[in-house]
């Protein structure tokens, strides 16, 4: 794949459900609506000029209400469903211009399908299930119960895999279909209101579980999706479709921010704000840092100065290593900050929830460091910078 190139570029992806779909396309073309293009031709328009990025090893979740075109998008994405004009790029292959043969071929090697049903073979063991798409490959027996076998463990179904799928409940079923995908090892997961027929623990679970295993795995998944929570709990970002087009895609808490209309606005309108905005949304430059090597009479001059409630501390590199409260300070004279550390883990990573940060800002001295991975110093974040991000998200009009 070429270095910074999008796993999946999908560009222009229009499909019109008619027995002779030009006369409809040139209307489209043309500015008519779907409702005037039905009126005129009979056809319909289930996708109008949809284009998205898909990154290596990112989940997006394509989602709206029904009727929307979301399942539509991602079935055309693998020619389940063929579109009618625009282009579908995996790496540097576009999907709409292979063969049949060819498509068949890329199918097996290069995507996996996950549905809302299970789909699995009733008369056939939990692990005969997960070997089927490789005994249709043709992989010798051995191999493909070796690959099935790795798989079930992977989704935790190791121990089950001589059972029926009438013996394993809603959830297991789900994850011995997600089972039988991932032992293709394909390079993108497609996923079709997968976890929509689960109750609503068992969904949440394999959510949680999804993320992980991507996390684990790297694999590249296109998630559809109806349910907003859902997306939220899945993470990265998300495409909102309506009408067989693209709403806005971006993250929740962009949409929060701005959404682009009235339609996006009344969908997040009952988010839980606490859990999409994050540290790095909420933080604000640091007024009170100081290199470990400084002296806390140092720090105490600078502390007093900011009206801070804490000194943050960093290394030579800018890497946060704690904090110092105004108390230890007063008594240190010309010690150095590395030896006065009141709390090294008074901080949060910028991905951090707003949830996640009040957690930690309860157990700490009013203020905590925003980081990277490699906790280089982003940010700081307080209590009343909490409530300052609350309040602007309440009070932003719709641009």
């Amino acid at each position: 794949m070429t270095l910074n190139r999008p796993r999946i570029k999908v560009s222009g992806l229009t499909k019109i459900f008619a027995d002779k779909a030009d006369a409809a396309l040139s209307l489209l073309k043309a500015g008519q609506s779907r409702a005037e293009i039905q009126k005129a031709t009979g056809a319909v328009v289930g996708l109008q000029d949809v284009s998205f990025d898909i990154a290596e090893g990112e989940i997006l979740v394509v989602m709206g209400l029904s009727g929307s075109g979301k399942s539509t998008c991602l079935r055309c994405i693998n020619r389940l469903i063929e579109p009618t004009a625009g282009s579908v790029f995996v790496d540097d292959v576009d999907v709409t211009k292979l063969s049949e043969r060819e498509l068949m071929e890329f199918r097996r090697t290069r995507f996996g399908m996950v549905f809302q049903q299970f789909a699995l073979f009733p008369h056939r063991t939990i692990v005969k299930n997960v070997e089927y798409g490789l005994e249709i490959q043709g992989v010798p027996a051995a191999a493909r119960h070796e690959r099935a076998m790795t798989a079930l463990e992977t989704v935790g179904l190791k121990g089950w895999d001589q059972h029926y799928p009438s013996q394993l409940s809603g959830g297991m079923q789900q994850r011995a279909g997600l089972a039988r995908a991932l032992a293709l090892d394909p390079d993108v997961l497609l996923m079709d209101e997968a976890f929509s027929a689960l109750d609503p623990l068992i969904r949440r679970d394999m959510q949680q579980e999804l993320v992980a295993l991507q996390k684990r795995l790297k694999k590249t998944i296109v998630f559809v999706s109806h349910d907003l929570d859902e997306a939220i709990a899945l993470g990265g970002r998300i495409v909102l479709m309506k009408d067989g087009r693209v709403v806005q895609q971006g993250t929740a808490a962009d949409f929060l921010a701005n959404p682009a209309d009235d339609y996006v606005r009344r969908f997040v309108e009952h988010i839980d704000v606490l859990g999409v905005v994050t540290a790095g949304d909420a933080m604000r430059a640091p007024a009170a840092v100081k290199p470990w090597h400084a002296t806390a009479a140092e720090a105490l001059a600078s502390l007093t100065q900011s009206g801070e409630p804490v000194m943050t501390v960093v290394c030579q590199d800018g890497r946060f290593q704690g904090t110092v409260d105004a108390d230890t300070l007063k008594a240190a004279g010309d010690t150095e900050l590395r030896l006065l550390l009141s709390d090294t883990q008074a901080c949060v990573p910028t991905s951090a929830t707003l949830n996640e940060t009040v957690a930690k800002l309860a157990t700490g001295r009013g203020e905590i460091a925003v980081i990277d991975a490699d906790r280089s110093l982003r940010g700081v974040i307080a209590n009343a910078d909490l409530v300052a991000t609350l309040a602007r998200r309440h009070s932003q009009p719709v641009h």
